[in-house]
């Protein structure tokens, strides 16, 4: 892992309304910048012989092990799991997590979801709709604190995807939910706020990074959104690996993706190696963030990048592989600063972006995955809505 990563973070990676009531919290770390916060570690990584592994009392260290010294391997968990053998260190709050919330009313946050439902604040509003947007960032305010209690990393909140395409919606926005999070004593430190990678989401994030807001953004399927984000400064970028991957096999026409198959390579890992160059080459201070990871392959060819969001089932074969100790050194970073320095980029892919080239440059698989993935954060934000609607006042108000 990178020694300049600093703080934690945590993702929500589903992209449909039927992955989003399945993955509820997804457990990332993220990287402070050092323009704004004091550099210190703030927990260890993720290790195989930190309560995952027996190999210590063997002399032997397990594969877990060794990808965890080249990259921050992030455990793709789920809020109701069992995190015993991998416990999250970070979390995000989202739509899909209040539904699910409401959906067991015996979960620790549900207390959290009515107090936010009795704000005084709130119901105090001249309109329906003022104050269903109030009930909303209160509700994913309330939930975020008491899910900053549980983990030593940061919460990360989503923004409304019905204001990708509003820059000013979604400064407000996060406005409005930072102000909620101070009302109930939350530092801004432990907070990031994820929003979707449209021109204005990362006109947005240029915004509040230059205010000292910290911010996170999603569904990235493209060299154009990975390089305007970290032109804006975006603190993290996230790119999904094998959602990219999927749409190859079953479409064609994107100039990118083909590119990158006639070479032989996997279009998703070939974006993450051209970003992660990128960033590096050019100093930008952007983490990548690695998703949708679906094998040990897809892990090793990842080596390198600053995270990469592992599955259960993964993290499980890589604990249960035992290294000889000469072996985990066959492990080796295929990214890193030293590649990035020797990566040749295009005069076009030097630019400095604007709303005109990276619309033209946004291709066939990176509009319609990105649509996709908002599609199903709104979906998700309506249904929460249709039942705070139905729910509200909670008892005893």
């Amino acid at each position: 892992m990178s020694s300049s990563l600093h703080s934690p973070l945590y993702s929500s990676l589903s992209s449909s309304s039927a992955l989003q009531d399945r993955k509820l919290i997804n457990a990332v770390n993220f990287a402070k910048p050092n323009l704004i916060f004091k550099p210190r570690r703030s927990f260890p990584l993720i290790r195989a012989s930190a309560g995952f592994s027996s190999s210590l009392d063997t002399g032997l260290s397990t594969e877990l092990d060794a990808v965890a010294s080249h990259s921050e391997i992030v455990p793709d968990t789920v809020i109701f799991d069992d995190f015993e053998k991998f416990p999250p260190t970070a979390g995000t709050v989202s739509s899909s997590l209040l539904l699910g919330i409401c959906g067991l009313p015996d979960t620790k946050f549900k207390s959290a979801v009515d107090r936010a439902l009795s704000d005084s604040e709130c119901y105090g509003l001249e309109s329906s709709d003022l104050q269903m947007s109030c009930f909303f960032n209160k509700a994913l305010a309330h939930v975020g604190g008491d899910l900053a209690k549980l983990v030593p990393g940061r919460v990360s909140t989503e923004v409304d995807a019905r204001l990708a395409y509003d820059t000013h919606g979604i400064v407000r926005k996060v406005h409005d939910l930072l102000k909620a999070y101070t009302e109930i004593e939350v530092p801004p430190e432990r907070l990031l706020f994820k929003i979707p990678a449209t021109w204005q989401g990362i006109e947005a994030s240029r915004v509040l990074e230059a205010e000292g807001i910290q911010t996170h953004l999603t569904f990235v399927y493209s060299f154009c959104q990975a390089a305007a984000a970290a032109q804006a400064g975006a603190s993290v970028i996230q790119i999904f690996v094998g959602r990219l991957r999927d749409w190859s096999r079953n479409h064609t026409g994107d100039s990118d993706i083909e590119s990158a198959l006639s070479r032989g390579e996997d279009p998703g890992l070939a974006l993450v190696t051209k970003a992660y160059n990128y960033i590096h080459k050019y100093g930008h201070k952007t983490k990548l963030m690695a998703a949708a990871v679906r094998n040990k392959q897809d892990v090793f060819n990842l080596l390198g990048v600053d995270y990469i969001i592992t599955p259960l089932k993964v993290l499980q074969s890589l604990k249960e592989s035992v290294t000889l100790p000469d072996e985990k050194y066959s492990f080796t970073s295929r990214l890193s600063p030293q590649s990035a320095a020797a990566f040749n980029f295009t005069q076009d892919e030097l630019q400095k972006w604007d709303q005109y080239s990276f619309s033209s440059a946004m291709g066939p698989a990176s509009v319609e995955l990105l649509t996709i993935g908002m599609d199903g954060y709104i979906n998700q934000a309506k249904r929460v809505e249709e039942l705070f609607g139905k729910i509200w006042p909670p008892p005893n108000v």
